[in-house]
């Protein structure tokens, strides 16, 4: 079982540097910015992170394309709760196990719509449950939208503004351990699941 784990975070560091040199880094990073806000589990600050580690020079480019693809996805995840909850959104929340957050998200929606959206936005709070359970809910879509934009904007520049911040130097201690950096963003994946379900 270990095998296999460490297995799988040597496969996502090369998978992230791969792509991250790559031509195509802004395309890799606009439709895995996009999957994850409706259905996918790894979160785009990966391979942000790895991107702006080789080329921190156009950080406010890459952080912009992730926060658009992730708040388009969003978008995705909110037709998939309106229209395709019963056929797809369904099995999206039984395989992360989050029924019950579902249901109790729904009750948060009643009271600080906006501020639910913002705030799973902005933390590692899987966005994908927000957004889909937002068409479910059919909330304002005006609350996704705004909410989705500030949170994610914020979480994206921040992180790419750091990146740039502390210069080449820095980043290059991030490809030196980026496979420790791949654990933790993995273990943060694992909680995040976890702490819904006590969150909400």
């Amino acid at each position: 079982m270990k095998l296999i784990f460490f297995g799988f975070l040597g496969k996502l560091r090369d998978w992230t540097l791969q792509w991250a040199d790559s031509k195509y880094s802004a395309l890799a990073l606009f439709t895995l910015a996009f999957v994850e806000s409706s259905f996918f589990p790894i979160p785009p600050d990966v391979l942000l992170i790895g991107i702006l580690a080789i080329n921190s020079k156009k950080w406010w480019r890459y952080a912009l394309i992730c926060a658009v693809g992730s708040v388009l996805g969003g978008l995705f995840g909110y037709f998939i709760g309106w229209s395709l909850y019963a056929a797809i959104g369904q099995k999206i929340v039984d395989l992360y196990g989050l029924q019950e957050a579902v249901d109790a998200i729904g009750v948060r929606y009643s009271d600080h719509a906006f501020l639910t959206v913002f705030t799973a936005a902005f933390t590692p709070i899987p966005y994908k449950i927000i957004t889909i359970t937002a068409g479910l809910f059919k909330i304002s879509l005006w609350h996704l939208i705004i909410g989705s934009i500030i949170g994610r904007g914020l979480r994206f520049f921040i992180i790419a503004f750091v990146l740039k911040l502390f210069g080449q130097r820095f980043n290059g201690l991030v490809i030196k351990y980026f496979d420790i950096l791949s654990l933790a963003a993995v273990g943060v994946v694992i909680l995040s699941f976890v702490a819904i379900k006590f969150i909400f």
